[in-house]
């Protein structure tokens, strides 16, 4: 296992769940495995020691899930032009540490890596989503609150996951990582009903901010033997970092992309600069002073949120989005929380409706 804990605590109730077992029978010593009452208690933030949020990402909390596991995209807002996403929250916090990370201030009174041991009742939430709804196609993704594949090889979530969403028509599924964790995806079959994203950044933003993630090139082929293996693949330039040279370094990245994966064969790509709330950015700072990629030029801007100027991260929206056009095959885009202004700015025509976004990013 590529990420270490320091221990495990598993809720007495959930002791003989199917993710508890696997854990519990897992080989070699992954870390102490304490049982307690309530996992609650044991997620909230130790007091003895200066940065609980990254304790907390060493305390993994098997536990159940009391609040529903279907929600919409907590970037969903009616300012922006959305993309109808739907997020299953499976897990809370990640054993990844990026600098920009909004976990930082959306889990800072509940830092404990927390996995839902009851994720069958997510199955239920689904299956009546999608009777309500039939004529509809979700596109429903794991990745928000954690990394979805980045301790797959000890919970083997994905398996369970995939055979799920392969069985049903109108789903698709999308697990987002920066890992290189793909062995379990390998051992099923898709169906084509399985999207694998991962968040792309060029080497400086790679080396600067995104702590215990994998190299870029090892996500880029690990896309293309997933490829191989009939899933489909997405890529998030999110958040994209208007730092001195990120012009070039970002063409770079996308000319690494096409010659790896055939343009044709990317379900989408999306794109989103990097924007923080006032907490996140007082958070990111105090935990990642060295960072240079914190320390760029900001505005904040009327969604509460500080981001680059306008004119700078839309001039680097525009010449990625060029260099889709040019890839020999266009390939299916959008921007992540940006409002229709910028939207047409980039892409030269207004947003669709985020039902209508959400529908063809699953069914392409």
């Amino acid at each position: 296992m590529k990420f270490g804990l320091d221990r495990i605590y598993i809720e007495n109730g959930c002791r003989e769940t199917p993710l508890a077992r696997r854990i519990i029978a897992h080989p070699g010593s992954v870390a102490p495995i304490t049982f307690v009452e309530d996992g609650r208690e044991v997620a909230r933030p130790r007091t003895d020691i200066v940065d609980s949020f990254a304790d907390g990402k060493r305390r993994m909390v098997v536990m159940r899930r009391r609040s529903p596991f279907l929600m919409a995209c907590p970037a969903g807002s009616a300012k922006f032009a959305c993309c109808g996403y739907l997020v299953l929250t499976l897990a809370s916090n990640c054993p990844m540490d990026c600098s920009y990370c909004f976990l930082q201030e959306y889990l800072a009174d509940n830092p404990g890596f927390q996995i839902y041991a009851n994720y069958a009742d997510a199955f239920v939430e689904i299956d009546k989503l999608c009777a309500s709804a039939p004529e509809r196609h979700f596109r429903i993704g794991t990745g928000e609150l954690a990394d979805s594949l980045a301790m797959d090889s000890l919970t083997g979530l994905s398996i369970d996951l995939v055979n799920f969403f392969a069985a049903r028509e109108n789903l698709t599924l999308e697990l987002k990582t920066k890992t290189d964790e793909i062995d379990n995806l390998l051992t099923v079959d898709p169906r084509g009903r399985v999207l694998v994203s991962w968040t792309l950044s060029p080497w400086r933003v790679f080396t600067a901010s995104e702590h215990r993630t994998a190299h870029p090139s090892a996500r880029i082929e690990a896309a293309r033997r997933l490829l191989d293996a009939g899933y489909r693949v997405v890529f998030h330039l999110d958040p994209m970092i208007a730092y001195p040279d990120a012009e070039r370094d970002y063409v770079e990245l996308m000319d690494e992309l096409f010659a790896t994966i055939p343009p044709a064969k990317i379900s989408f790509i999306s794109m989103g600069g990097l924007r923080m709330t006032p907490g996140l950015r007082a958070a990111a700072r105090r935990r990642f002073p060295r960072d240079p990629m914190l320390l760029g030029e900001d505005v904040l801007a009327e969604d509460g949120r500080y981001r680059a100027f306008a004119p700078m991260r839309i001039r680097l929206y525009k010449i990625i989005a060029e260099k889709f056009k040019k890839a020999g095959a266009e390939v299916p885009s959008y921007l992540c929380m940006e409002n229709s202004s910028v939207h047409e700015r980039v892409f030269g025509v207004a947003p669709r409706h985020p039902a209508e976004v959400g529908e063809r990013l699953a069914t392409k």
